[in-house]
C-alpha cells in the first residue's frame, strides 16, 4: 500500500493522475455511466465524433444532434443513417433566440468553428483556425426545436454542449430542456479563444439556477506552459445526485 502511495505521488509530480481502471473518469464519466441514460442531446455535433463514442456507452439512448455547417452535417447525417433511427440530426445553430447569422467556418478544422470570432491568441495557439470563411446559418433554441419531443423523452437526459464559447446563449435558450435533464457535459474555454465567449463562472451560475452542481472535469487540454486552455466539465442535477 505504501509503495502504491509513493508511486502515485511521483506520477502526480509529473502531472499524471493514477486511477484504478474501473474508477477512471473515462470509464465512470464522473458518475454518468451508472445512469440509465436514454436521451442524449448533442449540441455542436460536427461529424458525430462525440455521438459515436457516447452511443457505445449508452447503446439504448436516442440521440439528437445539432450541427449548423453543411459539410460536417452531411457526414453526421451519413453516419446517423446507419443507426436504425436512433439518431436525429438537425442542421441548425443554437442560441437564445431565433435569427439568421453568419458563422465563422474554420474550414481546415471545422470542430473549432463558432458563431463568435476567434481571437489572435486562438489563432496563435491553434494555427489551423486562421483559415476561415463565413457561412450563413439559421439559429434557433433547443426549447423551440425539441418542445414537441420532451413528452416522449426518457427521464434521464444528458445534455452535451461543444459550441465554442456560445454555451451561455444555448443554455439560456433551453430552460425546459435543462429542467428535464439529469446531467450536462460542457466544453468550456479557460483561455480567451473567442470574442465574447462564455466564462466558467457565468456557466456555473446559469446551471446552479437550474439545480445543477459542478462535478469535475472529464478531460483538460493544456498549453505548452502547463496552463489549462479548455476543459470538458460535468454538471449533475442535485435532485438525482443529492451529494453533488
Amino acid at each position: 500500500m505504501l509503495i502504491k502511495t509513493i508511486l502515485r505521488r511521483v506520477m502526480n509530480v509529473f502531472g499524471i493522475d493514477v486511477f484504478t481502471y474501473k474508477k477512471s473518469p473515462q470509464i465512470t464519466m464522473l458518475g454518468l455511466s451508472s445512469l440509465d441514460i436514454r436521451t442524449i442531446i448533442d449540441c455542436g455535433a460536427n461529424e458525430g465524433q462525440f455521438a459515436s463514442k457516447i452511443s457505445k456507452v449508452f447503446p439504448h439512448a436516442n440521440i439528437y444532434c445539432f450541427e449548423p455547417l453543411q459539410e460536417p452535417f452531411n457526414k453526421l447525417k451519413s453516419w446517423a443513417k446507419k443507426k436504425n433511427g436512433k439518431v436525429n440530426c438537425f442542421n441548425f445553430a443554437l442560441g437564445d433566440y431565433e435569427t439568421e447569422v453568419q458563422m465563422y467556418n474554420h474550414y481546415e478544422h471545422s470542430p473549432s468553428s463558432s458563431l463568435l470570432k476567434s481571437t489572435k491568441h486562438c489563432n496563435h495557439v491553434y494555427p489551423q483556425t486562421k483559415s476561415q470563411n463565413l457561412a450563413n446559418v439559421h439559429v434557433t433554441t433547443l426549447d423551440n426545436i425539441l418542445k414537441d419531443k420532451l413528452d416522449v423523452m426518457d427521464q434521464y437526459i444528458l445534455l452535451k454542449l461543444d459550441v465554442q464559447g456560445f454555451e451561455d446563449k444555448v443554455l439560456l435558450g433551453a430552460p425546459n430542456i435543462l429542467a428535464a435533464s439529469c446531467a450536462c457535459l460542457l466544453e468550456i474555454n479557460i483561455d480567451h479563444l473567442y470574442e465574447g465567449q462564455a466564462k466558467f463562472i457565468d456557466l456555473v451560475e446559469i446551471l446552479n439556477e437550474a439545480d445543477f452542481s459542478y462535478a469535475g472535469n472529464l478531460e483538460q487540454s493544456y498549453g505548452n506552459d502547463g496552463r489549462v486552455i479548455f476543459l470538458d466539465a460535468v454538471f449533475l442535477k442535485r435532485k438525482i445526485f443529492p451529494s453533488s
